[in-house]
Formats: C-alpha cells, sequence, structure tokens
C-alpha cells in the first residue's frame, strides 16, 4: 500500500511546501483540497494546471485526488451539482489526479430521495468522468455515513467509474466494523481516507495511533485481502485550531502505518 496525506492538514501551505514535506517525510502522494482558499482549485488556468502537474511530476510525488465539497444527494437542481461534479474532473484530468471525491449530504431528504438523486446525479457525470479518465469517489460520510449506506447508492448507479472512499472514521462513527465495511465496499473501492481521534465526542485530530479509531483493523482486512491500495491520512487541521501541526507529526504518523503494515504481513 501507499501512503498519502491531504492538505487540509496544511491549509493555505504553497505547493512547493506541500511537496517538500511529502518528500521529506516519506509519502508517496497527496491529496488536493480542491477549495477557492487552496492553491489548487477549478479556478486555475490551464498554464496553472500545467505548472501543477509539472510540479508534482519533478518532484516525484503523484496527485492521489481532488477532495471536492459537491453534496451529490442534496436539494436543488441536478444541472448545478453536475456541472460542479464536471469542472473537477476536468480540472483533477488536467493535474493528473486520477479520483475527485465528493459527499453525499443528503441530510434533508429521505433516505430514499437521498439515494435516488445521489444515484441519479452521479450516473448522468460518470459518462463524463468515463471519457476523461476520472473515477468519481463517494465518501462515507454525513447522510451515508458506512459502506452499507454508500453502498445503497452504487449500487444503484452500477457504472465503474463511480466507487468508494473509505472515511474510518465515518463508518466507524456509524456503529460498523472495519471488516463490514470492507466487505460492503471492496468491489468499489478507490482509496482509504485514514485519520484518528480521541474519541466520538472529540473529535480533535491526533497522531495516527494515539486515538480509538480501529487502524490496526483496518490495516489487517485490507493486508487480508491483498488489497493494494491508497491509505491517505486526512489530518483535519482545518477545522481544528487548537490541533497540533501536522508537518512536525508526518514521521511519526508514517512510521505507525509502517509498522501496521509489517504486523499485518
Amino acid at each position: 500500500m501507499k501512503l498519502a496525506f491531504s492538505t487540509l492538514g496544511v491549509p493555505g501551505l504553497p505547493l512547493a511546501d506541500v511537496l517538500g514535506l511529502a518528500t521529506a517525510h516519506g509519502y508517496h502522494g497527496v491529496e488536493l483540497r480542491a477549495h477557492p482558499e487552496e492553491p489548487v482549485h477549478p479556478g486555475l488556468t490551464p498554464a496553472q494546471r500545467a505548472g501543477v502537474a509539472s510540479d508534482f511530476k519533478t518532484a516525484g510525488v503523484e496527485i492521489l485526488g481532488l477532495a471536492g465539497y459537491v453534496r451529490v444527494a442534496a436539494p436543488g437542481e441536478d444541472d448545478a451539482v453536475i456541472g460542479e461534479i464536471r469542472a473537477l474532473l476536468d480540472l483533477a484530468r488536467d493535474i493528473g489526479a486520477p479520483f475527485v471525491r465528493v459527499f453525499p449530504g443528503g441530510d434533508e431528504q429521505t433516505a430514499e430521495e437521498a439515494d435516488a438523486t445521489a444515484a441519479r446525479r452521479l450516473g448522468t457525470a460518470a459518462e463524463y468522468a468515463a471519457d476523461l479518465g476520472v473515477r468519481i469517489l463517494l465518501e462515507t460520510h454525513d447522510s451515508h455515513r458506512t459502506g452499507a449506506d454508500a453502498m445503497r447508492v452504487l449500487g444503484l448507479v452500477g457504472h465503474r467509474q463511480v466507487g468508494a472512499l473509505w472515511d474510518v472514521m465515518h463508518t466507524w462513527l456509524g456503529g460498523e466494523q472495519p471488516v463490514e465495511s470492507f466487505a460492503a465496499l471492496s468491489p468499489h473501492l478507490g482509496y482509504v481516507q485514514v485519520k484518528d481521534i480521541a474519541s466520538a465526542e472529540d473529535r480533535t485530530p491526533l497522531v495516527l495511533g494515539a486515538g480509538v479509531l480501529p487502524l490496526a483493523e483496518v490495516v489487517e482486512v485490507l493486508s487480508r485481502h491483498s488489497w493494494d491500495g491508497w491509505l491517505c491520512w486526512e489530518y483535519e487541521k482545518r477545522w481544528y485550531a487548537d490541533a497540533a501541526a501536522l508537518p512536525e507529526l508526518l514521521s511519526p504518523g508514517r512510521e505507525h502505518v509502517v509498522r501496521l503494515l509489517n504486523e499485518s504481513a
């Protein structure tokens, strides 16, 4: 498995510094938070996009994906949501990112309505994604917190270009065991977001291994099934100003994951 970290942990940091952190601390890739306050977002010009791709290639670091904020099950017009997804897909194609992350965001509808809305929009966007060679990943989050929840949507979509992003905190908060989450998501799994927190009530980010999330169980089930994808550390510093700075934690976090992988080998 390869290890990446999300720029959510270093909000607003220039790309040159992000790449420096990745190479200095032994990370294979970076997940880019696609937001206007970040260096990479859909408003970039063609020349800026080419520059991002070139910078990553020169550094020998991979772009794992774009973490977008589209809510595919939210109320509203389909065209606006699909347009946002397409803008992210265009950006991903231009900078060489294989994945685009979207959220469910269906809390304002019944489960059945949210499932149908998300599936309809994702099914439409999937054809565009296929033309660009980019995959849309529905994250286990908010209204669809567990693998079983996400599978209700993915089963309706039924398109290879639409898959799943397993956020291990949300499946845990939803009461799902890692073996259950993997069983549900594995046919569609793009990559896995790992993190750690003190408790369900205190979600301030911690260095990997210092909290309560079942990271060892997650790595064990992935290893047992010979899954050879990406683990991405999503350290949510952007939302927790008092959390420790991520750069000083990057090496201990990587070392913890390496230990887990060795134990599961």
